[in-house]
């Protein structure tokens, strides 16, 4: 009866109560009726409840499953099962992104030459230009890998050069 009801209230505005109600085999006034009806306990305290779990949702940038979210409400005080949290999930289409693989970018099983460590952890300087240091990052990108190499004068902390490579 409820999805009934529900589908005269969205269209009552469109097209005749009456008709819908006869159409949809319920009486006006059992329309009336549950238009003016108060919630249920159950259905506050899930609408609370759903509230709560986008509040979460959101907070953990949607990476927080029904487990999860069930376990952080239970911590905070509000005993709710796994089951009821999912339910709620699914029905408003909220699903948790799986974490993405973890790309490697270095590798350092290798024959290759090391460059020396002509600093040796030193890092302190008196003047300009007397020591820079650079590094290196590869950043996937769509069209491929994008090398960004930057070095930096340790004296004044500032960036001399950082061209972009790209491959």
């Amino acid at each position: 009866m409820k999805v009934r009801y529900a589908i005269i209230k969205k269209y009552s505005h469109q097209f005749s109560l009456r008709l819908m109600c006869r159409l949809l085999s319920v009486s006006v006034s059992g329309y009336y009726s549950w238009l003016s009806r108060k919630p249920s306990l159950r259905e506050e305290y899930n609408r609370q409840l759903t509230e709560k779990i986008k509040a979460i949702f959101d907070d953990e940038k949607s990476r927080s499953g029904a487990l999860r979210i069930t376990k952080r409400l239970n911590h905070e005080g509000e005993l709710v099962g796994r089951h009821r949290v999912a339910k709620i999930m699914r029905v408003n289409g909220w699903r948790a992104r799986a974490a993405k693989k973890f790309k490697a970018t270095t590798n350092s099983n290798h024959q290759l030459p090391v460059a020396p460590n002509l600093l040796q952890q030193n890092f302190s300087t008196c003047q300009a230009n007397d020591k820079w240091v650079s590094d290196i990052t590869y950043i996937w990108t769509e069209e491929g890998w994008f090398y960004l190499a930057v070095v930096m004068d340790l004296y004044s902390r500032k960036v001399v050069v950082s061209p972009p490579i790209v491959n």
